[in-house]
């Protein structure tokens, strides 16, 4: 026991603190755990991301980072991490962290000056930006339980997740309605699929409208499931329709056939990754809605109105028969 014990490495990972960057850099964490056999790991991440970490293989602890003034969140982890000789300190976080712990190597990342992917961006950090490794995320047997008890075997699944963290980036809840009706009516792609709506515990605003424009719809209402469970019931989707939000990037990373809708975010940098993937976007550019609303925080409606619902019809109907198995 006692050799054992002396051949682990200890790792530590300080990724961030919004639950899709966390998923991005997922990828990274996943390239450590195969190629690291022997290391134990510590995650350091925001409370919203935790959850995301708790199956991780050889998972020795997860330090939640609830933001404080003046930094202080930054001070707690150096205090819970600085008595420990750490193998290999990676930060994600661009920190002056790992610079202030024992550590025999050290690998922080330096953000791109250029628009580029950020799995690639993640990747970097170990020098593995010309083959990034995909995001990814560790479930219990009991997630996996909990998903099929939501969504049992029968006809395929259209997700959709009409929230995102800010309201600038949701594309109209009518829309919305108009897509789901035509996609899964007698002549649309997923005839009589069943519909699954998706999103925090405080997303029902962002629902009501849709259910109220659908009423003769029988959704399956999963509106504040936690993320493990949201992860593997996303696992059973056929595909998935959304806006740009945390939710895209973990059903990206959960293989499930994944559309995002873009409009005053740069897909360039955040759209779903992988090759089941695809983005969309109105006429509108990103950089052409960047300099027309500089401050967007300030936007108190959605900046995808532009994007038509034939364009994400399209797009979704691409998709699928491109990934039909």
């Amino acid at each position: 026991m006692r050799a054992i014990a002396a051949s682990m490495e200890r790792v530590l990972f300080i990724t961030s603190t919004r639950i899709g960057d966390a998923i991005i850099n997922s990828g990274v964490l996943n390239h450590l755990v195969e190629t690291r056999p022997d290391a134990r790991f510590t995650i350091a991440c925001g409370p919203l991301a935790a959850s995301l970490f708790a199956a991780v293989p050889r998972l020795e602890r997860v330090i939640v980072m609830a933001k404080k003034p003046a930094g202080g969140h930054w001070f707690d982890l150096w205090r819970q991490t600085v008595g420990t000789e750490w193998d290999l300190v990676v930060d994600l976080r661009c920190s002056a962290t790992a610079w202030l712990l024992r550590a025999r190597e050290r690998r922080i990342l330096r953000q791109a000056d250029e628009p580029v992917h950020k799995v690639i961006e993640a990747a970097s950090v170990l020098g593995l930006e010309d083959t990034p490794p995909d995001p990814g995320l560790w479930l219990s047997q009991a997630d996996r339980a909990a998903a099929l008890e939501h969504m049992p075997e029968g006809p395929g699944y259209l997700a959709i997740c009409p929230s995102a963290s800010w309201i600038f980036k949701v594309w109209p809840p009518e829309k919305f309605a108009e897509f789901i009706l035509r996609f899964t009516g007698p002549d649309g792609v997923m005839p009589g699929a069943r519909v699954v709506m998706l999103g925090g515990p405080h997303d029902a605003g962002y629902a009501q409208p849709i259910y109220d424009a659908l009423p003769e719809f029988d959704f399956i209402d999963l509106l504040g499931l936690g993320l493990p469970e949201t992860a593997a019931c996303l696992a059973r989707a056929r595909l998935y329709v959304g806006n740009d939000s945390g939710l895209m990037h973990m059903s990206a990373a959960m293989g499930t056939p994944t559309l995002g809708l873009f409009g005053p975010s740069d897909d360039r940098c955040y759209a779903p990754w992988g090759d089941h993937c695809e983005a969309v976007r109105g006429p509108a550019t990103f950089d052409e809605i960047d300099r027309a609303h500089g401050d967007r925080r300030k936007h108190p409606e959605s900046l995808l109105a532009d994007l038509a619902v034939d364009t994400v019809y399209d797009a979704a109907r691409s998709l699928f028969e491109r990934t039909k198995p």
